[in-house]
């Protein structure tokens, strides 16, 4: 799978060890920043993230802050993106298979690496079951996002 990753300087240490994690399992890596612990803005790379799902650079991302919070706040938005902030495995697979999200962000501060590779192995594992009222709900997602669209 195409995964493109992304994260602020708090999240730097964990995109890294995930980085090499996600290699071993073969998966093709696009790293959109940031490329040290400096202090950088979140939603840069956010937005930078989205870019490359929006481009179909890449099939679903990964996006690490200091709480993940500041950093699905703005993964979502920007339009189509969908981020699910999830520090279980359950929510991680549970919301690409219900939600069909397509960015999984993590809070570095909240979580460590064991636990982050076990919640990366259930988002990139999980499929959207396209039932009914799955497809019913994320319809009337879309259309929220359209009447607010600027």
């Amino acid at each position: 799978m195409r995964v493109v990753l992304g994260s602020d300087h708090a999240g730097y240490e964990l995109k890294r060890e995930l980085t090499g994690f996600l290699h071993d399992l073969g998966h093709e890596i696009v790293d959109v920043g940031t490329s040290s612990p400096e202090p950088v803005d979140y939603p840069d790379y956010a937005e930078a993230l989205s870019q490359v799902i929006l481009e179909n650079r890449a099939d679903r991302g990964i996006l690490i802050c200091g709480s993940g919070v500041g950093a699905s706040v703005a993964a979502n938005k920007v339009p189509g993106i969908r981020a699910g902030l999830c520090h279980d495995t359950y929510s991680a697979h549970q919301s690409v298979e219900h939600d069909n999200v397509n960015v999984l962000v993590m809070g570095a501060r909240i979580i460590g690496a064991a636990l982050a590779e076990d919640i990366v192995q259930a988002f990139l594992g999980a499929e959207f079951t396209g039932d009914e009222r799955h497809v019913r709900r994320l319809k009337k997602v879309n259309e929220i996002e359209k009447r607010y669209r600027i």
